[in-house]
């Protein structure tokens, strides 16, 4: 019979049913470490004998919602996440260190052994030999040694005997504790103050309990990885005490929606801390975030996969400050004065005006927008140049650096995209496009289009532009420049169209870029041409304009 079923009665009721487990606690099914879940439950199941323990499973891979024959037992997380288990069928844990003896000094079995190999070109397994395994298990054996170790998933639920830990492992200074029982932090506390030269706790995927009181003095730790573990923003103020030093902490997918401070509108203290990580949670409003400002050294902010619709730079006087914040601080200090990496991937932000307020942060120079809806064309958003363009300190967008070519080229092809569109209304462009006139001046778009003698038509739908087609297609050959005047409303995909026509190509896929023109060449040359990279976009769009050169090469 399975070991956890909607009511496994294997095994008679024994000594071992009476075995005591306490709500709340952190338990894995006997033999399987990766299936966890929490006591909700411990006593008589009606109609069957013995004692039961009621589990909630983390997986969720469970029988029923803590009912059984019609007999509520306790709340479950969902309709099928938890089963009634015999005692013996479960474990409550063990010690750090005999965790650490099984990861270190325990040797391979011939299962996993077994499992070390390669198909050969016949499709029959080929063993795999380890070249100096032995010198490696050697150098991870000597526990005095090891400076980094990771014991996920192997049940650790307590620190054992005070002292231990320090004579076998003195030198650690990074532990992940990923994926075990550990819930009660004052055992987190026992192995901290074991540990005098950790650096490093990743206690990520253990449900910690909400009770932190009593937490000692920890200023050795540096960095906190507190993912999955169903903290809250009140317990992480209570662990600030404790954790005066921290310079990173790691609060994904906790399911949190506010910060809440405990002693006034805004949060105070964690006065080393550097990195902030609130990744995969349900943050909604701007207004949280916010509360984050006075964080006096904090240089990296990561809010990835939250739901913020809408970002905003706040009046340094708007800000709720206690009594003699600014002796504190300092008269000086700006909202978010030294934050220079913000990540706001995969939220909601589809305006232009949550855009144009980074401008406004004192030093952000790395920002990511990918998986907004503003940055997804399919979504009426905008491509990358754009965002170059009105954000002008930016120099890493989206993970990617922002070459000064870069910059040069994003910013000339916006302001062109702006004149074409919004020509006939200064008041739209001030109001809708703040960097545009800077822009234009700083680039001298003003001369070029005098020196063109090109004019934005009054309407683009029905203005045709003179475009020099040129072919650099090696399979192709040489082919003589063709000119052709063709609507700005024309989009890629049928230029692309086009070019075949007039190339006579039909075996090549066309591939299009826009050649810089002569004014904006530098001393170095011709710079890249541009890559006109979206079918559905028009030409006008692209910055393409009277006599533009429009380079046709093929797809590799």
């Amino acid at each position: 019979m399975q070991s956890c079923l909607d009511i496994d009665n294997s095994g008679s009721k024994s000594g071992s049913d009476s075995v005591g487990f306490v709500m709340g606690q952190r338990v894995h099914l006997t033999g399987d470490t990766r299936r966890i879940g929490t006591v909700k439950y411990v006593g008589a199941v009606e109609w069957y004998e013995g004692n039961w323990v009621g589990v909630d499973w983390d997986n969720g891979d469970g029988k029923h919602d803590g009912s059984h024959n019609g007999v509520r037992y306790f709340e479950a997380q969902g309709p099928k996440t938890a089963s009634f288990v015999r005692p013996h069928n479960l474990s409550s844990g063990v010690t750090l260190l005999k965790a650490l003896e099984f990861r270190y000094h325990g040797e391979s079995t011939k299962e996993e052994q077994d499992e070390m190999y390669v198909l050969s070109a016949t499709n029959k397994k080929v063993s795999i030999e380890l070249l100096g395994i032995d010198k490696i298990q050697n150098k991870l054996s000597r526990f005095e040694e090891l400076t980094s170790v990771s014991l996920a998933y192997l049940g650790v639920s307590s620190a054992g005997p005070p002292g231990h830990i320090n004579t076998t492992i003195p030198r650690l200074k990074e532990l992940d504790l990923t994926g075990n029982l550990l819930f009660d932090w004052r055992e987190i506390a026992a192995i901290c103050k074991d540990l005098p030269a950790l650096v490093t706790l990743n206690l990520s995927y253990n449900i910690m309990s909400h009770d932190i009181s009593g937490m000692p003095l920890l200023n050795h730790i540096k960095v906190v990885v507190l993912n999955h573990t169903g903290i809250c923003w009140k317990q992480v103020e209570m662990l600030k005490d404790s954790l005066p030093l921290v310079e990173e902490l790691h609060l994904m997918g906790n399911k949190l929606r506010g910060i809440t401070p405990l002693s006034s509108d805004i949060v105070h203290g964690f006065d080393s801390l550097r990195l902030l990580n609130l990744e995969n949670n349900f943050i909604a409003s701007w207004d949280e975030i916010l509360k984050l400002s006075q964080l006096k050294r904090l240089e990296q902010l990561f809010l990835n996969n939250n739901c913020i619709s809408h970002i905003w730079y706040p009046d340094h006087n708007s800000l709720s400050k206690p009594p003699n914040s600014h002796e504190l601080l300092g008269e000086s200090f700006r909202p978010f004065q030294n934050l220079c990496c913000l990540l706001v991937g995969g939220n909601k932000i589809e305006d232009f005006s949550s855009i144009d307020t980074l401008n406004l942060f004192p030093n952000l120079l790395d920002i990511r927008l990918s998986e907004n809806p503003i940055a997804d064309p399919g979504k009426g958003g905008v491509p990358r140049f754009v965002f170059i363009a009105r954000l002008a300190k930016v120099e890493i967008l989206n993970g990617s650096q922002v070459s000064p070519r870069e910059r040069k080229e994003s910013e000339i092809r916006y302001v062109r995209l702006v004149m074409s569109k919004c020509h006939d209304n200064p008041e739209e462009i001030k109001k809708l496009h703040p960097r545009f006139a800077e822009l234009k001046k700083f680039h001298g778009i003003e001369n070029e289009k005098v020196a063109n003698g090109a004019t934005v038509p009054q309407k683009m739908s029905s203005s045709l532009i003179s475009i020099t087609l040129k072919c650099v297609a090696a399979s192709i050959g040489e082919k003589a420049p063709l000119t052709k005047k063709l609507p700005a409303t024309t989009t890629v995909a049928k230029l692309k169209i086009l070019c075949e026509s007039f190339f006579k190509i039909k075996s090549v896929k066309p591939k299009l870029f826009l050649q810089e023109e002569k004014l904006f060449w530098t001393s170095q040359g011709s710079p890249l041409p541009t890559l006109l990279d979206d079918d559905m976009t028009s030409l006008f769009d692209f910055g393409v304009g009277n006599g533009s050169t429009i380079l046709v090469d093929e797809e590799c």
